[in-house]
């Protein structure tokens, strides 16, 4: 599992011309399956995802796909972890 950090960047003046591309890209990685969470960092300091189910390699070229990163208005940062408890409601995440 991979907490990908999105945060703001030299170009965050593009970040509204780009929203519906992002918007649809964010929408296509929960529709495959790969983003379990996506949401906004406080102080509007970008977004977190949390994906399962890709390995790092896949996830890396998943997120250079996004407008967001391609134009430089957020960095990302892959963060990979194992979770090992959860919620039974998150068990799946576990698999």
């Amino acid at each position: 599992m991979f907490a990908v950090f999105l945060r703001f960047a030299a170009n965050k003046a593009k970040a509204g011309a780009l929203m519906a591309a992002h918007n649809a890209w964010v929408a296509k990685g929960l529709a495959d399956g790969i983003f379990q969470l996506v949401g906004s960092l406080e102080a509007q300091g970008g977004g977190l995802i949390l994906a399962h189910g890709e390995d790092r390699p896949a996830l890396e070229t998943r997120i250079a796909q996004d407008p967001f990163v391609a134009e430089g208005v957020v960095t990302a940062q892959i963060i990979g972890f194992s979770p090992n408890r959860a919620d039974p409601r998150l068990a799946f995440l576990l698999a």
